[in-house]
């Protein structure tokens, strides 16, 4: 197996949901002989397509990807892990001496790659995980967000109110070490990539995106989101776990559950799709040395998005042996 080193390049294609890296990232990871590896914290899970947006075998056009339909909704599932499965994938990629196309909104989990963050020291504590997960099922999410206002109140802020898996986190992070998960962020955005890299983030104007993401949520309800959710019940998922915590997964299960309209579930998704996007680009506009590719500037022309894309690379070497 190769040694992942500084030498080795490595292509981040990253930006908010419903932008479309999807389309741009198999014609870039072909113009450069590369594969694709997946930085999304959905799309790991089998029987988990039409709410993830999961790349269709036929929109992959034969290019190889990694890190999706690796694991079954009841998996346990975080960035340690997916650091782990991740270097296992590069290291192949490598070997056949392709370049990895990086691809996917979770900004975290391509942090932890791109700068090989090191997870070591905050061992997992399932006692006190098991207590806190008890307290938000108990009282709620938002229980959750008062303990973490008090011990890291800029972790709160960043962290949604309804994101219990990164609250979580963080308050283990603080109890572990004794320092604030939002200080240690900040210090390893600091850190260089541990590859020869090149990070860009795909965006457009906001009421295009939002537009966007507005069709993408109908689309999935053509197409059968709420069967997909309903024969995830039937398997034994439910909200309790990480999987189903995803967008267009506990909305739903929101509505089959009675908690609310259809009407109020389908909004609901919608807008917490859109505070969704806004984060994503919080988290990216956070990095350094990212290049940002706003759609509109190049006229929604593809082909001339690509050639700036290919025009970078080759100026930083990534692709002086490919391209």
């Amino acid at each position: 197996m190769e040694n992942v080193t500084a030498q080795n390049p490595m292509i981040v294609l990253a930006g908010p949901t419903a932008v479309g890296k999807t389309k741009l990232s198999i014609a870039l990871a072909k113009a450069v002989s590369g594969e694709i590896l997946s930085a999304d914290s959905m799309q790991v899970y089998r029987r988990m397509d039409i709410g993830s947006a999961k790349i269709t075998r036929e929109q992959m056009q034969e290019v190889p990807h990694h890190m999706i339909d690796i694991l079954e909704p009841w998996e346990p599932f975080n960035v340690t892990i997916f650091q782990k499965r991740a270097k296992e994938a590069l290291a192949g990629i490598y070997e056949r001496g392709h370049i990895p196309v990086v691809t996917g909104g979770t900004g975290f989990y391509i942090q932890a790659l791109l700068r090989d963050v090191d997870f070591t020291e905050n061992e997992e504590d399932f006692v006190y995980r098991g207590q806190l997960e008890a307290l938000a099922e108990r009282e709620g999410s938002q229980a959750l967000h008062r303990m973490l206002l008090k011990a890291d109140p800029e972790a709160a802020c960043a962290i949604h109110p309804n994101n219990v898996k990164r609250m979580i986190r963080a308050l283990e992070y603080y109890r572990q070490t004794g320092e604030k998960i939002s200080a240690h962020n900040r210090q390893e955005r600091e850190k260089g990539s541990a590859y020869r890299s090149c990070y860009f983030v795909l965006n457009d104007l906001r009421e295009r995106l939002y537009g966007q993401i507005e069709e993408r949520v109908d689309e999935m309800l053509r197409q059968g989101l709420i069967a997909e959710v309903e024969g995830l019940r039937k398997l034994g998922c439910h909200r309790g776990m990480v999987s189903m915590q995803g967008l267009g997964y506990k909305e739903i299960l929101a509505w089959l559950e009675g908690e609310c309209t259809y009407e109020q579930a389908v909004e609901t998704l919608k807008r917490d799709t859109r505070h969704f996007a806004k984060r994503q680009l919080t988290w990216f506009r956070r990095e350094k040395d990212v290049i940002w590719i706003n759609k509109n500037e190049f006229d929604y022309d593809e082909q001339r998005i690509l050639a700036f894309m290919l025009e970078i690379l080759r100026k930083r070497q990534i692709l002086e042996k490919t391209v």
